[in-house]
């Protein structure tokens, strides 16, 4: 029995719909999936719907950014409640901080030689929330540049010239709006942020502090060593376990659902001692 606790859909920036999502998890035997799309959880009702008529558990979710120090942090939030209101006032504030974003990152890529308009943005996104994959997407089909990952290495990835960074909550706040709507706050894919393991010990010690419950110990770029440190780590403050793809569709090409790269069996008991912990 096994699950997959991190997938996007094309609410965020994965390339299929919530609905098939679901059947895809089926079809690949899961247990249960859960849909932490960034920033939003527009995409939780047609998912936990579509649970329904297949018969297979879904699990609502969301994928928080948090600055902290000088990256990004990624807090994963599992079995919320996403019509809470804790959840609903902090969306209203990400939707306004996105769109003052949105304006500057078209302004410095028109400085840039790179005409990209928001309605143009808005359609690739097909009405959900914009992110850097959407740009991308645009100025490969306007000819700007031949693939998407041109795109993000020549102008919209951090340092790039059409880059710009977009405020975020903190951690302690990203954990307080997950516990407060009942869910499990998971603190995501730790060897990204650029920290060694000493660091990101220290990380998480802080976290714990702010109410952090999880760590993902399972995760498709992590190495076997990665894998054994970081489950140390979350063993050493008595952490809950969890695991995902970070399944994006066509845009990551490389990661199959509930497997990564191949690398991943996330056990269904990841799923039920969070789930056992929050009765």
């Amino acid at each position: 029995m096994y699950t997959d606790l991190h997938t996007h859909s094309e609410a965020s920036d994965g390339t299929l719909a919530p609905a098939e999502l679901v059947k895809m998890a089926k079809k690949a035997g899961l247990s249960s999936v859960a849909l932490t799309d960034h920033d939003t959880v527009d995409g939780i009702d047609e998912f936990m719907h579509e649970g329904s008529k297949e018969h297979i558990e879904t699990i609502a979710g969301i994928e928080l950014a948090a600055a902290y120090k000088n990256t990004e942090l990624h807090i994963v939030g599992l079995f919320i409640d996403h019509k809470s209101k804790a959840l609903t006032e902090s969306m209203d504030y990400i939707v306004n901080e996105r769109n003052e974003r949105n304006e500057k990152m078209i302004r410095a890529l028109a400085r840039n030689g790179i005409e990209v308009s928001l309605e143009e943005l808005e359609k690739n996104a097909g009405g959900r929330i914009i992110t850097r994959a959407h740009y991308a997407n645009v100025m490969v089909e306007k000819g700007y540049v031949k693939t998407k990952e041109e795109a993000f290495d020549r102008y919209i990835s951090s340092g790039r010239p059409g880059y710009v960074k977009r405020e975020t909550l903190t951690p302690k706040k990203c954990i307080e709006v997950i516990r407060d709507s009942g869910g499990v706050p998971v603190l995501a894919h730790a060897t990204l942020y650029g920290f060694g393991y000493l660091e990101i010990h220290q990380l998480v010690g802080e976290l714990k502090n702010y109410g952090l419950m999880a760590m993902e110990t399972m995760y498709s770029t992590y190495t076997a060593r990665q894998s054994d440190e970081i489950r140390k780590i979350c063993d050493s403050y008595g952490l809950f376990k969890s695991g995902g793809s970070d399944f994006h569709g066509a845009n990551k090409p490389d990661i199959e659902l509930g497997v990564g790269r191949g690398n991943l069996r996330i056990p269904q008991k990841f799923a039920e001692d969070m789930k056992e912990a929050l009765k």
